[in-house]
C-alpha cells in the first residue's frame, strides 16, 4: 500500500508486525461470512460499558485486506467502561462495493445493546465510510472520529489512489450519495485525523471534506498530525495513536 523505502512505509511495517489480539467474542450480522464483529471488553466486564468505540478498518474497500492489522488497536482502546466493536464488512472482491459495503456498514451503526456513548472510527477507507455514515446512517453513533479518511472520493478518483480504488467500489459511474464530501453535513459530531507526510492518502482529502461541510453550514473539526503517514495513529504505542487517544477520551 505505501511507497518502498519511505518513512511511511516504516510506519506500516510497524502496525503489520505487531503481534494479533484475539478477541472476547465474535458476533454475526449476516450471512455472509464478511458480516461479523470482534468484541474486545474489559477484563471482568460482565454487564454493559458506558463507552462503545466501533473500529472499520482500510485497505481500499478490497478483499485482500481485513479488520486483523487493527486488532491491536481494539485491544488497547478496550479498558474500563469501554468495549471495542472491531467490524468486518464485505469488501471488493468478495461481495463487496456498491451498495452491500455500504449496507453492512448501516447494520454495524444500528448493532443492538449501545451505550449512551458510541464513536465510530474509521482508517483509510474505514474512514470514508465512517464519514458517509455520519451523514447517511449514523444509527445508535453519537459522535465520528476518521483517521486519514478518503474522505472526497471524486479527488480519490481523480488522483487514481489505491490502483483505481473507487472505480473498484463505485465502478465508473458518479455515485454522489456515497461521497461524503458531496452529501448532506454530518448529523453527529466529526473529527478528522490526518497526517501531513500521509502518501496514501493525501491531507488534501480531509481539507477538501472540510471545506465541503463547512460550505453547506455543518461543523467539523481537522486536526493535521505534523510528520506522520498512513499508520501511526492507529499503531499503539505511538505519539499519533495517543493523539487518537486523547481525541475518542478513552
Amino acid at each position: 500500500m505505501t511507497a518502498p523505502g519511505s518513512g511511511a512505509e516504516a510506519e506500516e511495517r510497524a502496525l503489520m508486525a505487531l503481534p494479533y489480539e484475539a478477541p472476547s467474542g465474535t458476533v454475526a450480522y449476516g450471512e455472509h461470512p464478511s458480516q461479523v464483529v470482534d468484541l474486545y471488553r474489559p477484563a471482568g466486564a460482565a454487564g454493559p460499558c458506558e463507552v462503545r468505540v466501533t473500529l472499520l478498518h482500510g485497505g481500499f474497500w478490497r478483499e485482500v485486506y481485513d479488520r486483523r492489522h487493527l486488532a491491536p488497536l481494539a485491544a488497547a482502546l478496550a479498558g474500563p467502561g469501554v468495549e471495542v466493536v472491531l467490524a468486518e464488512y464485505r469488501r471488493v472482491g468478495g461481495g463487496g462495493g456498491l451498495p452491500a459495503t455500504f449496507e453492512d456498514v448501516a447494520r454495524v451503526t444500528a448493532l443492538p445493546g449501545a451505550p449512551a456513548r458510541h464513536i465510530l472510527v474509521g482508517h483509510s477507507a474505514g474512514g470514508h465510510l465512517a464519514l458517509w455514515a455520519a451523514s447517511a446512517a449514523p444509527g445508535s453513533v453519537t459522535e465520528v472520529v476518521a483517521v486519514a479518511p478518503v474522505a472526497d472520493l471524486g479527488r480519490a478518483r481523480a488522483l487514481g489512489l489505491g490502483a483505481g480504488a473507487v472505480t473498484a467500489l463505485l465502478g465508473p459511474a458518479d455515485h454522489p450519495e456515497a461521497d461524503p464530501a458531496r452529501l448532506t453535513p454530518p448529523r453527529v459530531p466529526v473529527t478528522l485525523l490526518h497526517g501531513t507526510a500521509d502518501p496514501d492518502v493525501p491531507l488534501s482529502l480531509s481539507g477538501a471534506y472540510v471545506s465541503a461541510v463547512r460550505g453547506a453550514g455543518g461543523g467539523v473539526v481537522l486536526r493535521a498530525l505534523r510528520g506522520v503517514g498512513h499508520f501511526a495513529a492507529v499503531t499503539p504505542g505511538t505519539g499519533a495513536c495517543g493523539e487518537l487517544r486523547r481525541v475518542l477520551g478513552v
